[in-house]
This record gives structure tokens, C-alpha cells and sequence, in this order.
């Protein structure tokens, strides 16, 4: 009796280390289900046969296929963009773009990312959790940039954080997730460039 209680004891350990890795493997499929179909054709069944689990791992740990997809954008963006201290508003620039264009790199921001802009128009809760996730993050980045080269007397007292992240970001976003295109040799540092001076103009 003590040595099948003992037995007893130890599955749940056992079972937790299992657990973490049907966890992950659960969310490697969301992300090769998001790839392949989109989120609008995405199904729990599709993902558990990917994950080679059965519907029921899946709802133990989320209760529909938006809570599964929310925690991975959540996940890559908790990986976070440092904020830059360079001493200087075009180094905190060049540094912030080659952090960004790393990032607009990975998977999840080329390829299921925009998927999830467009669903985002249609549900609430995805353009919440995008923008609590990803946007807030960026702009408190974009923050301190400016509010550093203020302190510093680079840039005018009031410039808008909001208007130097679109300066900054928004001509790498294009070029890479919505073109698609490669970057070419020099361009970070011509953006930084054309930043830099476009936000002295005020």
C-alpha cells in the first residue's frame, strides 16, 4: 500500500513535465496552423492533430482558439524591444531599427501578425490584446527616445512620441511585412538619417 501510494505520488511531477511539453508543442502548431490557413480557418482540430494531442490537451489550457492565439502574440511580445541608450537621438534610432527590423523578421510578426490586423477590424478583443501587446510597448520605446533628446537639447520641447515612432518604424514595417521586400545595403542607416532630420524639422 505505501509503495502504491508512493507511485501515486509521483505521477502528478511526471504529469507536469509532460504538460509543459504538450503545452509547447500546442503552441508550435498554433503558430504552423496560423501559417498554413489564416486564423479564420483555423480549428482546434487542426491544431491538436498538428500538435499530435487530442482536443481535450487543447481546451485544459485554452478555451477557444482566440485565447490560444492571444497567448502567442503575447508570448513574442514579451521577448520586448530594448529601449536604446546610445547618448545620441540618431544612434537610439539606428539601434532601435535594427532591433525592429530583426523582430519584423520572426515569424510570428511576418507571417501571423498581418493575418491577425485583419481580424483585428472584425474583433475587439484581437485588436486590444495587439495593441495592449505590441503598440504600448513601441511607443513607450519611442518615449524615452524623444524624451532623452529633449533632455539633451536634440529635439524641441513637445515633439510627439507618436509622430517619431511612425517617422521611425513605419517605413521599415512597410518595406518588410506589407512589400516584402529585402533591405537594401545602407537603408537603416538612410532611415535613421531621414528620421533624425525630419523630427529636428519639427
Amino acid at each position: 500500500m505505501t509503495k502504491g501510494s508512493g507511485t501515486a505520488r509521483r505521477v502528478p511531477a511526471g504529469a507536469a513535465v509532460l504538460r509543459e511539453d504538450v503545452t509547447d508543442a500546442i503552441r508550435a502548431a498554433v503558430f504552423d496552423e496560423l501559417a498554413a490557413v489564416g486564423f479564420a480557418r483555423m480549428s482546434i482540430e487542426g491544431i491538436a492533430r498538428r500538435a499530435g494531442v487530442g482536443k481535450t490537451a487543447v481546451y485544459r489550457r485554452w478555451k477557444s482558439k482566440l485565447a490560444l492565439v492571444l497567448d502567442l502574440v503575447s508570448v513574442f511580445a514579451a521577448q520586448g524591444l530594448p529601449a536604446p541608450a546610445t547618448g545620441s537621438l540618431h544612434g537610439d534610432i539606428r539601434a532601435l531599427l535594427q532591433v525592429a527590423s530583426a523582430a519584423l523578421r520572426h515569424p510570428v510578426a511576418s507571417q501571423v501578425i498581418p493575418d491577425l490586423l485583419v481580424e483585428s477590424a472584425r474583433n475587439p478583443e484581437i485588436a486590444d490584446t495587439i495593441r495592449a501587446t505590441l503598440l504600448d510597448g513601441q511607443q513607450g520605446i519611442a518615449a524615452v527616445i524623444v524624451r532623452e533628446a529633449v533632455a539633451r537639447g536634440e529635439l524641441p520641447e513637445g515633439t510627439s512620441p507618436d509622430t517619431a515612432l511612425d517617422l521611425i518604424v513605419g517605413p521599415l514595417y512597410w518595406r518588410l511585412a506589407v512589400v516584402r521586400a529585402p533591405l537594401p545595403k545602407g537603408y537603416l542607416d538612410e532611415l535613421a538619417a531621414s528620421a533624425v532630420a525630419a523630427l529636428k524639422r519639427g
